[in-house]
């Protein structure tokens, strides 16, 4: 809720800085004050699971605003229940402002979320953001006056930062990985069903994992922070193309074979491969003079973020201690990894020069 109230005023300094008119831009208020109407509990974390199982997509909302009592509630204040579903998912131009590579949401949450952990990579100067966005040809650009350029490359350079410390670390993806685990678990015991699991929050869904005799354990290992250790932890350069591109349904093959070989059980290995790094820095437009060019022509910063994001990527296979090793070297055979031996990899130390960053 607190980042849905952020989201809100950054939204309404956007809609008075672009002197949208009073309709629309009440509307654009709604969406950034409901964008987060579609979470599942654990949002990211458990949608991919439930759209595999059942086609859910956070985005799939407009479903939920108009078949909900939210839906009376817009119609109170003559707002259009399916206008602010297309803003909420990015349709139309005035959608970029809630949804796009610089959106109001993405300038919340890093700010949001740094704060919270504490890390000091959340720095954004929202305002001058906020004043150099422009509409050209219905497409959101930000003006590169004023070294505007800065203002840009400092939420990438967030974003790219927050990775490793926060979103990607490997506590983090652990902890994920057997909440995910635990909840396609529960799924399959039939005690809830998929569509009840979208209508609850995170402490619905820990109370029904606790409650369920095959579940609770690794609930218990998530309270407890007892989590499961790295077995493997390979850069990109290292796993084969068709790992990295593995769907749903080809990691779980992986599991039991590597389970299958060990003689355990398959809740004792879990494969984490991330998505592909985001080109997001490379859809962003700025105008400069009268012209409009793509922000990563005209900085050098975006080619190294990019090159760093690609460095951070990291496939993760998970186990309880105990068999960290077996789980290891089974999983380096049956993913093809080359690793050098080494299962759990880690960076070696790389020189940057300056001239990687200006011209």
């Amino acid at each position: 809720f607190e980042h849905s109230i952020g989201v809100y005023h950054l939204a309404c300094e956007v809609t008075n800085h672009l002197e949208i008119p009073s309709e629309i831009a009440n509307h654009i208020r709604a969406a950034a004050m409901l964008h987060d109407i579609g979470h599942s509990p654990y949002s990211h974390n458990i949608e991919p699971l439930l759209n595999h199982r059942i086609g859910f997509e956070h985005e799939n909302i407009e479903e939920l605003l108009t078949s909900s009592p939210i839906c009376s509630v817009l119609e109170t204040h003559n707002l259009d229940a399916n206008l602010i579903a297309n803003l909420i998912i990015g349709k139309g131009h005035y959608g970029q402002i809630i949804s796009s590579s610089i959106d109001v949401d993405r300038m919340d949450y890093l700010v949001r979320d740094a704060h919270h952990t504490g890390v000091p990579y959340g720095a954004i100067d929202h305002g001058r953001l906020v004043r150099e966005l422009t509409f050209i040809d219905d497409e959101l650009v930000l003006s590169a006056s004023g070294g505007n350029v800065q203002a840009a490359e400092s939420l990438l350079l967030a974003r790219t930062l927050m990775g490793p410390t926060v979103y990607n670390h490997h506590v983090a993806r652990i902890s994920k990985s057997i909440l995910r685990r635990a909840t396609e678990f529960l799924l399959d015991s039939k005690v809830i069903k998929e569509n009840d699991l979208r209508n609850m929050d995170d402490h619905d869904l820990h109370a029904a994992l606790r409650s369920n005799s095959i579940t609770a354990p690794l609930e218990k290992r998530i309270s407890n922070r007892n989590l499961y250790k790295r077995a493997i932890w390979a850069e990109m350069k290292d796993v084969p193309d068709d790992v990295i591109n593995a769907d749903y349904d080809s990691i779980h093959t992986f599991e039991n074979r590597i389970a299958s070989k060990l003689n355990i059980d398959r809740q004792s290995v879990i494969i984490d491969i991330p998505s592909s790094p985001s080109t997001t820095a490379k859809e962003i437009k700025i105008k400069v003079g009268d012209e409009i060019r793509m922000l990563h022509d005209h900085s050098p910063l975006i080619d190294a973020l990019q090159d760093a994001q690609k460095e951070q990527w990291r496939l993760g296979v998970y186990a309880p201690t105990n068999l960290v090793d077996r789980v290891g070297s089974a999983a380096e055979n049956e993913l093809n990894l080359e690793t050098n031996g080494h299962l759990i990899s880690m960076r070696s130390k790389k020189n940057f020069s300056l001239d990687k960053f200006i011209n």
